[in-house]
């Protein structure tokens, strides 16, 4: 994962990338909508309410209609105080941090004791389907290959990232969203209106050639559409739950095991990961 040195992502670019998808006619909610409901639904099953809520990227509290104090996801250090609130949620927004353990650790020390983080971001395998088509495309046609599609973490690697920012009963899963396209083209403007548009530091600075991208259009119908010619894209979705410590917490058999179950760590029995 990054570190504080590491500037994989140009936060000045994804805020330019997230300004324009607001500005965008159409209505391109669905997937932050449908992730906030599933976190929404995990809380349902804690006994206890929240009252100090803070929104880290805003999304969460206005797709669910909870009364929450918003602030922007950055790489500087968060306008947080230590011991401010009860709960912490961020929906669909880590995947663009280039130091998550320093953010992760920021937000454990604003939880009250007993605080509870909750989160989501997309993970490894998400739109594997665009990434090979452009990979392919541009090797057939200039010999070369650039980075269109950032790079996603994997949930083991987010696990322990949890685990070394000090978060008690430290928790990931995951879910697997398949969704389909009329053309490779709508999932693309699909992705700038949410914002979601490449903003890597090293991202190519000319313009996409017109025949690499009617060549990956090609491929991704090819290797990646249903029977009925829709285009399949792939979203995985990391769940994060972590606590503050707190001493009334249940505790691991053994230190540094955090094999507990999502259920333990909610104090609930947690739905179950949603099925393609």
């Amino acid at each position: 994962m990054q570190n504080a040195s590491m500037q994989i992502f140009d936060t000045s670019r994804k805020h330019q990338n997230r300004m324009r998808g607001n500005g965008m006619q159409g209505d391109f909610d669905f997937l932050r909508a449908e992730i906030a409901d599933r976190m929404s639904d995990r809380l349902l099953e804690i006994n206890r309410k929240f009252e100090n809520i803070l929104d880290l990227g805003g999304d969460f509290a206005r797709l669910t209609g909870r009364d929450a104090e918003h602030i922007i996801l950055s790489d500087d250090p968060l306008p947080i105080e230590a011991n401010s609130y009860d709960m912490i949620a961020s929906n669909l927004c880590f995947h663009w941090a280039n130091d998550l353990t320093g953010i992760l650790i920021q937000l454990n020390r604003a939880l009250k004791p007993d605080g509870l983080l909750l989160a989501s971001m997309f993970g490894g395998t998400t739109l594997h389907e665009l990434r090979h088509s452009f990979l392919a495309a541009e090797a057939e046609i200039t010999g070369g290959a650039s980075a269109r599609i950032i790079p996603f973490a994997e949930v083991k690697d987010v696990g322990s990232l949890l685990q070394r920012a000090g978060f008690a009963l430290p928790v990931t899963d995951m879910d697997t969203i398949t969704v389909t396209y009329e053309h490779p083209l709508k999932l693309m403007q699909e992705l700038r209106g949410m914002g979601e548009a490449n903003a890597l530091f090293d991202r190519p600075k000319n313009f996409l050639r017109r025949d690499v991208m009617m060549r990956a259009c090609e491929i991704y119908q090819e290797q990646h559409s249903n029977p009925d010619g829709r285009i399949r894209a792939t979203f995985q979705i990391l769940y994060l739950t972590g606590w503050h410590p707190h001493e009334s917490q249940q505790k691991p058999l053994k230190p540094g095991s955090a094999q507990m179950s999502l259920a333990d760590a909610l104090k609930a029995g947690g739905k179950p990961p949603a099925k393609e």
